[in-house]
């Protein structure tokens, strides 16, 4: 499962605690410009209209050979392909817990495409400094066992 695009700030803002897969819906020229890597996750997030997940704020390029696409949007959202068991599960624990879902990574399974999300608690900025701490003492400790 080749990764296609990585969601960086997702670990660092958020406590991450339950992955879920869903597919994605795009156009065929979305298709064939999120497969070269055309495709950026920052500051993207996943939505509820309805009884239906949408992500949000994606950046999609349009595919340069596919010719203009009148109306075409690169960060309009795109609906996700989840089991309405598990939407009725996610916007159950969104409501009573004040929980959001966050997507982590784009990846191809076989032939289509996937993205994975999680449900994360918003982190606060001394979490944040608590994690850059833990990161900074486990590159010393790695730095130190190299050199030794």
């Amino acid at each position: 499962m080749p990764t296609i695009a990585v969601n960086k700030r997702a670990t660092f803002d958020y406590e991450l605690l339950d992955h879920y897969e869903a597919g994605l819906v795009l156009t065929g020229q979305e298709v064939k410009s999120v497969k070269t890597g055309h495709l950026s996750l920052k500051g993207a997030f996943v939505t509820r209209h309805g009884d239906e997940l949408y992500l949000t704020n994606a950046h999609i390029p349009p595919y340069p050979f596919a010719g203009e696409v009148a109306g075409y949007d690169p960060t309009g959202p795109r609906k996700l392909l989840v089991r309405r068991s598990e939407i009725k599960h996610l916007l159950g624990k969104m409501a009573v817990q004040g929980l959001t879902l966050i997507p982590i990574r784009v990846y191809t399974k076989k032939r289509l495409l996937k993205l994975e999300f999680a449900v994360g608690k918003g982190k606060k900025q001394y979490d944040k400094r608590q994690t850059i701490a833990k990161q900074e003492a486990k590159r010393q400790a790695e730095r130190a066992v190299k050199s030794y």
